[in-house]
């Protein structure tokens, strides 16, 4: 018997600045990288840590600022 096998979704890590300019804050009020380096710190937005790395998947902080933060994603 065949078992359906779902997609599997590829996380997408990206650090500051890639959050930055990924595209899911609005064009011209994206956040200062010290903004989110602060968010980062008071654990505003998901992060996860390699080492002294820190990275963002970009599907996380888009549903978390969808849902939790009163600025409005793109997409």
């Amino acid at each position: 018997m065949e078992t359906p096998t779902s997609p599997v979704l590829e996380s997408q890590l990206t650090d500051v600045v890639g959050l930055r300019t990924s595209g899911i804050f609005p064009k011209n009020k994206e956040p200062s990288i010290h903004t989110l380096r602060s968010w980062t710190q008071l654990r505003r937005i998901p992060h996860h840590r390699v080492g002294h790395f820190v990275y963002y998947d970009l599907a996380e902080v888009a549903a978390h600022i969808r849902t939790k933060m009163k600025i409005p994603p793109c997409g």
